[in-house]
Order: structure tokens, then sequence, then C-alpha cells
């Protein structure tokens, strides 16, 4: 007589998010996720467990499905740090509203990250960089990259773009670091305070006294008609403002970290770079889908989804791991790979669906200029510690290099 079958026992599922162990590749704990692909469990900070979608036809699927919601305010959105937690009921412009108020929002800025407006743009930033290797330059080698290059370039960039005056830099950058990282939750609550007052101000004053920045035209063609209301465009400012420097500057530290460390690849790239040539586009989107600094978009279903053999029900959370999601081997060839030379679909670093990044065009832009005149002009620009002794970001915030010491 055989025995009955003991019951299945269930896996407990995968904590996310978790810290990458070398920062351009995902968490190796993630392993057990990328095999269950499409889709598995995770389980967030606070024990609720979450769908992690970690299959790129699913995810395009899930991301334009609109069953699936980003506000922030719902009871059940996901919370995927206690930090995220302490904010999450606070309305989050374009990435925390759903249509039709994303839509109407989206539109009102369009027109200042299109590809015809990127274009106009640039010739400044080519300014801006050559001013900032200039800088690098006369002091001589080694600096740190990050606070010499990566960083203040796209915070240049979007408080011009912006009208935001960058002799406030110091105050706003230390404030999206808190706000991103912590390192407590009141830390992060209290950066977005200190945030919102200072654009609060910055909007009375430019109520008095306009300028040409995309808040000003804002503030006199928007909020005048009351197509927004104050608190909306405070809002709309704090997401663009750490949005427009903190993802580019990472990509800019983790992409040039990463090149220095495929030395084959590199030499590639830099027979093909002088200095009035750039970086084909094939290369700017591979580090994008190799990289995937934004790791863990989120939504709840607001309704039952059916999809991939599983059942999404109506209060579930979801968390997108982008770096498994352009990972997968059903989408990609050798994903493993950094090879810019391959046919490969669309990535989703910059998300997909009505929620895709407004500013993909000007982020494309700035590290397309940023990396072929820094390989241009200083050939010669290696790693001035060992890779494993140069610290990164965790992996419960954007991914990049805390620090990048280079010499040439």
């Amino acid at each position: 007589m055989t025995k009955p079958a003991e019951p299945m026992r269930r896996t407990a599922p995968i904590d996310f998010p978790q810290d990458r162990t070398c920062p351009y590749h995902p968490p190796t704990a993630y392993a057990p996720l990328r095999e269950a692909r499409p889709l598995a469990r995770v389980a967030l900070f606070d024990g609720r467990e979450a769908w992690a979608v970690t299959g790129h036809a699913v995810a395009r699927e899930l991301l334009a499905d609109p069953r699936l919601s980003a506000d922030r305010t719902h009871p059940d959105f996901p919370a995927p740090t206690e930090r995220f937690a302490r904010v999450r009921n606070r309305s989050v412009a374009l990435l925390g509203v759903d249509d039709p108020r994303h839509n109407t929002q989206r539109r009102m800025l369009i027109p200042s990250f299109s590809v015809k407006r990127v274009a106009a743009l640039r010739p400044a930033i080519q300014e801006t960089v050559d001013r900032l290797l200039d800088a690098m330059e006369a002091q001589g080698p080694p600096a740190e990259l990050v606070e010499a290059f990566a960083l203040p370039l796209p915070s240049i960039v979007i408080c011009a773009l912006l009208g935001v005056p960058y002799a406030d830099h110091d105050f706003f950058e230390e404030r999206s670091r808190r706000l991103l990282r912590g390192p407590r939750a009141e830390d992060t609550e209290a950066a977005r305070d200190e945030l919102d007052a200072y654009f609060h101000r910055l909007i009375d004053r430019k109520r008095a006294n306009p300028g040409d920045g995309l808040l000003d035209e804002l503030i006199h063609r928007q909020l005048a008609k009351g197509a927004v209301t104050p608190e909306e465009l405070v809002s709309f400012a704090t997401i663009l403002l750490v949005a427009g420097h903190e993802t580019t500057a990472n990509m800019l530290s983790l992409g040039t970290f990463t090149l220095l460390r495929h030395p084959e690849r590199l030499t590639e790239l830099k027979a093909g770079i002088g200095r009035e040539e750039r970086l084909p586009p094939a290369v700017v989107e591979e580090l994008l889908r190799y990289l995937s600094i934004a790791d863990g978009l989120l939504r709840v279903v607001k309704e039952d989804i059916e999809i991939a053999g599983k059942t999404l029900r109506a209060g579930d959370g979801v968390v997108f791991s982008t770096s498994l999601i352009n990972r997968d081997d059903a989408a990609f060839e050798a994903p493993e790979e950094l090879d810019w030379r391959r046919a490969t679909p669309h990535h989703l670093a910059f998300g997909f669906g009505v929620h895709q990044c407004l500013g993909q065009n000007l982020a494309r832009a700035e590290i397309e200029i940023a990396l072929s005149s820094l390989f241009g002009r200083l050939p010669g620009l290696r790693l001035a510690a060992p890779a494993e002794d140069i610290p990164f970001k965790p992996g419960d915030t954007i991914q990049g290099m805390l620090e990048l010491p280079v010499t040439w």
C-alpha cells in the first residue's frame, strides 16, 4: 500500500528589494525569480507579499493594462521600504496618478521634453560637458567622477530647463539623496517637506518676477487659468528636478564604471569616438538595458487579471524588476553580455505604457554627449582604486555609484 503524498510545501517568497553584489548585475539572490519567470511572489519590508514581474512580454502587457494603477495613495499600493511607506499617502504628479488626470498632466509637459526641444538643448548640454571636463583637466588627475562630472551635468541641465537656480543645487541634491535613500524614514519625510516648502517659495517668487523656464511657463499658463493647483505644480517640480538629475547622474557614473570594467567593449567604443563624433544610439540603449538602474516599478491591481497562468487579484501589489525583465533570455539574445551590436527588442529601462518616462529623450541626449566627450577627451581614463573597493548604492534606491575615483 503506497503512502499518501505529502502536501506540497510552498516556497517562501524572495525578499524584495535586495542589494546587488555587482553594481551592473541583478542581485544574485534574485536567481529564483529569474528561474520562475515571468511571475513570482516576493516579500516586501513589512512582510506583505506582492507579485514580481520578471518576464519581458508579460511586463509589457501588464504595464499597458489599465487594470493596474500607479496611484500611490491607494490603500493597497505596495511599499518596498519603510521610507516609501512614510510618504505613500502623498499624491505624486505624473508617476503616481492614473488617467484621465495623468494624461492631462503629461500633455502639459510633453512639449518641453520632445525630440525637437531636446535637439535644441544639445549645444547647451555640450557646452556644460566641455566646461566640466575643462575643470577636471585643469585640476589634473585623479578626480572623483560623481562629484566632478556625473552629478553636476544633469543638475545644471534640469535646473536650466525648469528655471530653478543652480545656486541652490547643494540644497536640492542633499534633499534628493535623503528622499531616495534616507537613511531613516524620518529623513525621507523631512526631505519631502523641505522640497515642497522650497518650491512653494520659488513659485511665489516667480509669480512676482517671471523667468523663462518650464516652471514659469506652467505658472503663467496653467496655474493662472486653474488647470493645475499650486500643490500639483510643486509635485511637478519635485518629480522633474529629482528624477531629472538623479537618474542621469547614476547612469553616467555606473555607465562609466561598467565600460571601464569591459575593456574589450571600451576599446571598440573609443576607436569610433572622435572629438566631433557621438556614441551610436545602440550603445546608449544597451547601457540602459544592461544597467536597469530604476529596478522596481510599482503598481496595484484594481481588477482581477488572468495572465501567464496566474490570477492577480484586486488589491494585490505588483513590482516590475526591470533588471530581470531586461535580462530575459526569451527577449534578448545572450542578455548577460554587454553587446550593442545585436538586434534586440525594446528594453524597459524607461518603463512602458502611459507612464513611460517623460524625460527619456533628454536622458539619452545627456548620456550620449557626456560619455562621447568623456572618453574622447580622456581616452586613458581608468579607475583610480580597485573596482571591488569602490562603493555603490544599495538595492532599495536608484542604482549607481556612490563615488567613482578615476585617473588618466
